[in-house]
């Protein structure tokens, strides 16, 4: 069931290959690895060596140098086809950040080795306990001494960290008290996580209701070479803020791949499931829901594809990717939430692979950013209320 012209447009060939890896992970591979919380490597290996997660890559660091709407394409499509993205889409935006912002001897040394595989950049070290959402208020400090910073604090949040090879992390390295703006005295650096854990860093698993492979991480005395300061020290909080918009986008992607996973499951129960002598599909009960997730879904997929389209044109898009993010992570939850009523008690039985995903997308009115903060922004800053925070 093609639900969007978009399904065969100029990534078809990128879409159909995601599909028929996708084909390769049913099920029933999903729900084994929830029963155990355990990580899809076999999954997330296989998009590695097709060269899926380093699209965004350029091809002088050995990944293919495409744009945004292909990265969207791809996560779309795999949420589309039942898998979870989740498990592995950090490897394609966090590592923008060095990307955009890292020396030419730092991009050498760490994106080649994300675009085949070798090394697995998935941890994002930012949001705190006491923090939350206001990243300014982070307290993790990272101290210089000689050519080395010495960190202690804690992240929580913290997703795959235990799948990381290495990790971006934001600390304060100039007190908040000391600064003009709250927004200074923050400085990015890449942690090589296999010489630290276990030693200044420690990592604890978080059970969530879903298999989201996150953590809380401890740093305790944990040195950081001074060559691994990404940019400038004390302007952190900016180069973390550049990758946001992308990564906004492509979370709303996915958003937009589950609801098509949805909406596709609903439209099929429906014209096959029969009570009273006739297909539940008949009632306008049934119908008129799923028509309009189905339309809310087409809605928030023309959003995500003018944010990623400014995005490539490289012209301003914060408005519009968290539109697309709000707008998308609406339209899979209304689309699972039809799917659920849809199949009544069968939504709930694991086999159906409903709960499965209902789980997984209800996260995205959360994070990485809460759909309140995003209608603050809009408020504030496009439609020139004042600052509600």
């Amino acid at each position: 069931m093609i639900l969007s012209p978009y399904d065969n447009d100029e990534y078809a060939d990128v879409r159909e290959g995601v599909r028929r890896l996708c084909a390769d992970f049913p099920g029933d591979y999903w729900r084994k690895l929830d029963e155990t919380r355990s990580y899809p490597t076999e999954f997330v290996n296989a998009l590695t060596e097709a060269g899926y997660l380093s699209v965004l890559i350029p091809e002088e660091y050995g990944g293919s140098g495409l744009g945004l709407s292909a990265a969207a394409a791809v996560l779309e499509t795999i949420q589309a086809e039942g898998c979870n993205g989740g498990a592995c889409h950090a490897q394609m935006y966090t590592m923008g950040t060095i990307l955009r912002h890292g020396s030419e001897e730092q991009k050498q040394k760490y994106l080649p080795g994300i675009a085949s595989g070798k090394l697995r950049l998935q941890a994002f070290g930012v949001t705190e306990p006491t923090s939350g959402t206001d990243t300014t208020a982070l307290r993790t400090f990272a101290k210089r001494e000689g050519d080395e910073y010495v960190v202690n604090g804690q992240k929580i949040w913290t997703s795959r960290a235990e799948h990381s090879d290495i990790m971006l992390l934001l600390a304060r390295t100039t007190p908040r008290d000391e600064t003009k703006k709250k927004t200074e005295g923050l400085s990015t650096f890449i942690v090589d996580m296999r010489e630290v854990v276990g030693k200044s860093l420690t990592i604890q698993p978080i059970r969530t209701m879903m298999n989201h492979a996150t953590c809380e991480v401890f740093f305790e005395d944990m040195r950081i070479p001074a060559e691994n300061l990404l940019g400038e020290e004390g302007k952190g909080f900016r180069y973390i803020l550049s990758g946001m918009n992308a990564e906004r986008t492509l979370i709303a992607a996915e958003c937009v791949g589950d609801a098509k996973w949805f909406t596709r499951k609903s439209a099929e129960y429906a014209n096959e499931r029969q009570v009273f002598g006739r297909q539940i599909g008949a009632n306008q009960g049934i119908q008129f829901p799923i028509a309009r997730a189905y339309a809310n879904m087409r809605a928030a997929e023309l959003m995500v594809r003018e944010a990623a389209r400014l995005y490539e044109a490289g012209e301003p898009m914060g408005a519009e990717a968290n539109m697309a993010k709000m707008l998308a992570a609406d339209a899979s939850n209304e689309a699972a939430n039809v799917c659920i009523q849809t199949h009544g008690g069968f939504g709930f039985a694991e086999e159906y692979d409903v709960e499965r995903k209902f789980r997984e997308t209800r996260l995205y009115q959360v994070a990485p950013i809460s759909t309140n903060l995003i209608l603050s922004f809009l408020a504030e800053h496009v439609l020139g209320m004042p600052r509600s925070y």
